[in-house]
């Protein structure tokens, strides 16, 4: 007959619990409150950070599958509550001690490799590719943040499949995490459709709360989608996130290829170094001929790069499956697809990988970017 558990046992097995968007022990968290012991049946009350907490029902899961396990146990009751004022600021104190510095990001000794990704221009399929690329790099284990820059034009939401709005813990927010992504986006804070009709200073206001007012949790990376153009946005970016590495994502076509420069030039400009070029819509395969059509051109990434002096990070061909998936809300690599712009997609996250890890080599750093060369004037 098995020994009758303990209060001990169940603190030390909810200890192992964490918080899903926190991801800190519950304990550690102060969300543990009552726990009884009444023989082989045990009751806990969960106190979560929020009224109406997203995620509840996945703590509460949490909670019984650990405490199931223990020998002897035969129930297990999960109740919830919410914290008070006092218990929900000493959890955001836990966890993100104050907020010091306008972004977290542009310390000294940081180990979070940022990566943002332009274009110049819209309809390139920029989004696209960055969704795919943050999904892609979270598979290796890595953990990865996603910033939608794109704060008129936002379509992250939609093209990782997340619905729900972001949940505040007093100042301080949380990612909506997707795919294995942490990702924020002004689509979390209004209502889809809602046109965002901001000047300049509340762009920047609202990037500078993404970036340090968000619980990021010192992600391995963090990719940000930057809006078309060269505007206010890019120039916000460049001041908060100061050790940013620039990739250009150009179509074949001449003219993407030309206003793809821009924005490379605009890199130059504000001391971010370009990474390199990645080729979206390459050209179109047909799958029962197999014969390829430059629908856009050829050469315009090729080119880019080779003007640019930075590598062509790859080239991924169009299909409709990518625009499919990212209408569905789930990014191509993340849907098991084994098409050739899935494979490609992969690909060009494994030459990030090593793109990066070179830069920082040649900069004698290690999980941050400095400046690196690569004259684009």
């Amino acid at each position: 007959m098995s020994q009758p558990v303990g209060q001990e046992q169940i603190w030390e097995r909810l200890r192992d619990v964490y918080d899903p968007e926190l991801h800190r022990s519950i304990v550690d968290l102060g969300m543990v409150g009552e726990v009884t012991v009444d023989g082989d049946h045990v009751r806990v009350l969960i106190k979560l950070t929020v009224a109406g907490c997203p995620l509840k029902a996945e703590i509460q899961r949490r909670v019984s599958t650990a405490l199931a396990e223990l020998p002897g146990i035969e129930s297990v009751m999960v109740s919830l509550d919410t914290m008070t004022d006092e218990e929900r600021a000493a959890a955001r104190e836990t966890v993100s001690p104050g907020i010091s510095k306008p972004s977290p990001f542009a310390e000294d000794g940081v180990g979070t490799t940022v990566v943002a990704v332009a274009s110049g221009k819209g309809g390139v399929g920029k989004s696209s590719v960055t969704a795919n690329l943050a999904v892609a790099l979270a598979a290796t284990g890595r953990t990865v943040g996603l910033l939608d820059a794109d704060v008129y034009g936002y379509s992250i939401p939609r093209m990782m499949g997340v619905q729900r709005q972001a949940v505040m813990v007093d100042d301080l927010m949380l990612p909506v995490e997707a795919f294995g992504v942490r990702i924020m986006s002004i689509g979390f804070l209004t209502e889809e459709d809602s046109p965002v009709i901001w000047r300049g200073p509340m762009l920047h206001k609202a990037l500078t709360s993404f970036v340090a007012e968000t619980y990021w949790d010192d992600p391995d990376f963090l990719l940000v989608d930057l809006p078309p153009g060269t505007g206010d946005v890019s120039l916000s970016v460049a001041q908060l996130l100061p050790r940013a590495a620039l990739l250009v994502v150009t179509t074949p076509q001449l003219a993407a290829q030309r206003v793809a420069r821009r924005a490379a030039m605009m890199a130059h400009r504000v001391d971010l170094p370009v990474v390199g070029v990645l080729e979206n819509m390459s050209g179109f395969v047909a799958p029962d001929t197999g014969h390829r059509y430059d629908v856009f051109g050829s050469g315009g990434g090729e080119q880019l790069a080779s003007e640019l002096g930075r590598p062509l990070i790859g080239q991924i061909p169009l299909e409709p499956s990518v625009a499919e998936a990212g209408d569905a809300g789930t990014p191509l690599v993340a849907a098991g697809n084994g098409s050739p712009a899935a494979d490609a997609l992969r690909g060009a996250a494994d030459r990030l990988l090593d793109e990066l890890a070179a830069m920082a080599r040649a900069n004698g750093a290690s999980g941050s970017l400095e400046h690196t060369s690569a004259d684009t004037s």
